[in-house]
């Protein structure tokens, strides 16, 4: 369960230079917008470009506090369901590109899970987990606490790729708004 802070880099999953095509306004009045995902609690925003600055898809941009190249502003936090068809179509593959990148952060939420309540426990709500292979995961990291995804889809046969576990909670949260816990996103 994240706690809720802000972000700080991001990745591009579509660039609209003229704007929304749905935005009432004339085209000249619009201002370009670009679709991004947050590298640190997946969070998707609207972000405002800096004028004349290009920005290319799979472009990670500063969005922190401090002086920003690309970007002028975060304009505002949406919904998958706001997202261009573009962005939902990119949107899987930079999870991914995330989740490999920051492996060691995933491979410490197999060594670290823990309860939620008496009868659900963080490993639960991942994709394909049930008690029984919840106790083998348990008994294994208490042996020797897991190194990489390769160490746990070794020691664990029922997991051949627990990367694509956390891929698919992280798009099931960010698609779901209906979703109680969320273990890698923030509401």
């Amino acid at each position: 369960m994240k706690a809720e802070k802000k972000e700080v880099n991001a990745i591009v999953l579509d660039v609209l230079m003229k704007g929304h095509a749905d935005d009432p306004r004339p085209q000249f009045k619009r201002e370009p917008v670009v679709q991004a995902m947050g590298l640190e609690q997946f969070k998707l925003l609207e972000l405002i470009p800096k004028p004349g600055v290009i920005i290319n898809l799979h472009d990670k941009v500063y969005i922190g506090d401090s002086e920003r190249d690309k970007i002028e502003r975060v304009k505002r936090r949406i919904s998958y369901d706001e997202l261009t068809p573009t962005a939902k179509g990119e949107l899987p593959f930079m999870i991914e590109q995330v989740v490999t990148e920051r492996e060691q952060d995933f491979v410490t939420f197999f060594n670290k899970a823990i309860s939620i309540t008496p009868k659900l426990h963080m490993l639960h709500l991942l994709p394909g987990i049930g008690k029984k292979l919840m106790w083998e995961v348990l008994e294994a990291r208490n042996k020797k606490p897991f190194e990489s995804f390769a160490d746990i889809s070794t020691r664990i046969k029922s997991i051949p790729h627990p990367e694509k576990m956390i891929q698919s909670r992280i798009l099931e949260e960010l698609q779901d708004k209906d979703v109680k816990y969320h273990l890698f996103t923030t509401k």
